[in-house]
């Protein structure tokens, strides 16, 4: 997908901005990385509140291959298929995954102090 096209897909969630990042891209609300782009598919950010909607759905997590061979996961999940057709839903999901990043960066800030 290009950058464009994915800014349109979340048009309906708001102003979206993607940058090339490993291969792939992420996707940005307000300077904060909810979603990314690997291999044509979209993967939402996700925390212990939101989790469950991926689980009930069987979404995979992204995960790669590290330097040591091993797979690692990252807290991304697959985004529901349907919602490429579904500008109102993908903008429910999206707010959600905006969501989860944030809390992630305000509990990452709270350990570093």
């Amino acid at each position: 997908m290009a950058p464009e096209d994915i800014r349109e897909l979340f048009a309906g969630f708001g102003t979206v901005t993607v940058k090339r990042m490993f291969g792939g891209a992420g996707v940005y609300a307000e300077e904060t990385m909810f979603a990314l782009l690997h291999e044509g598919v979209i993967y939402l950010k996700v925390d212990e509140s939101s989790a469950p909607a991926f689980e009930r759905e069987s979404l995979a997590p992204f995960s790669y291959a590290t330097k040591g061979g091993k797979r690692a996961v990252m807290s991304y999940r697959r985004m529901p298929d349907r919602l490429y057709d579904d500008p109102d839903e993908l903008a429910a999901w999206a707010r959600e995954a905006l969501a989860a990043a944030r809390r992630g960066a305000a509990n990452a800030k709270k350990k570093r102090q």
